[in-house]
């Protein structure tokens, strides 16, 4: 299978890459396109625009034309993938629609934990719209600083803010913790009073599925 991925950070390539290997997908294709003018133009609007989200299903669209699945990864941008579907000939997904589906089938305090300001929007969205279990409470955070250390390049620091951030979370008695941006998957790793969920790993399974 062709599987075309669309990130608006370069360092998320090896993020996919990396989660494709270590769940056994070496049999597929991967392209993976890098367009962080789409986030930036994003940003400097302060949210996702429909001039942007236009644009954006643009390139998606442009992309299945080559590609069995198409795979969003930016979060801020997830809408796009919605609107792109609906004329695409094959199946294009935003990567944080699974993860919304599995964190919202648990009981209890839901912490969805973001870095970019931009993505509290699209992502609390996504995750009201899921099935959710009737006990399932969804809480929105922003993580201070971290977004500061990623455009820096100081991707450890990045890394280590958002695994503190998440261990704070699971210490206050969060059921579920969810990493909102494929950019915090390897914060994962770092955690030690919980293991957060990640895009990456339940994007790729739905764009198999």
């Amino acid at each position: 299978m062709r599987i075309t991925c669309l990130h608006t950070a370069d360092s998320n390539i090896a993020v996919f890459e990396t989660t494709a290997q270590a769940l056994g997908l070496g049999q597929h294709q991967f392209l993976h396109i890098s367009r962080p003018d789409l986030l930036a133009a994003a940003e400097q609007a302060g949210g996702l625009t429909d001039e942007i989200r236009q644009q954006t299903a643009d390139v998606l669209l442009a992309l299945s034309e080559n590609a069995d699945r198409v795979l969003l990864t930016c979060s801020t941008l997830g809408p796009a993938a919605t609107l792109a579907s609906e004329s695409a000939a094959v199946p294009v997904l935003r990567v944080d629609q699974a993860l919304a589906e599995q964190a919202m089938k648990t009981p209890g305090q839901v912490v969805a934990l973001c870095a970019v300001e931009t993505t509290l929007e699209p992502t609390r969205q996504l995750f009201m719209l899921v099935e959710n279990h009737p006990l399932a409470q969804l809480e929105m955070r922003l993580v201070p600083g971290a977004w500061e250390k990623f455009k820096q390049g100081d991707l450890a620091g990045y890394l280590q803010t958002i695994a503190a951030a998440a261990d704070a979370e699971y210490r206050k008695g969060a059921a579920c913790v969810v990493l909102a941006q494929a950019s915090m998957t390897g914060a994962a790793q770092l955690t030690q009073t919980g293991t957060p969920l990640t895009s990456p790993a339940c994007g790729l399974r739905a764009a198999l599925a």
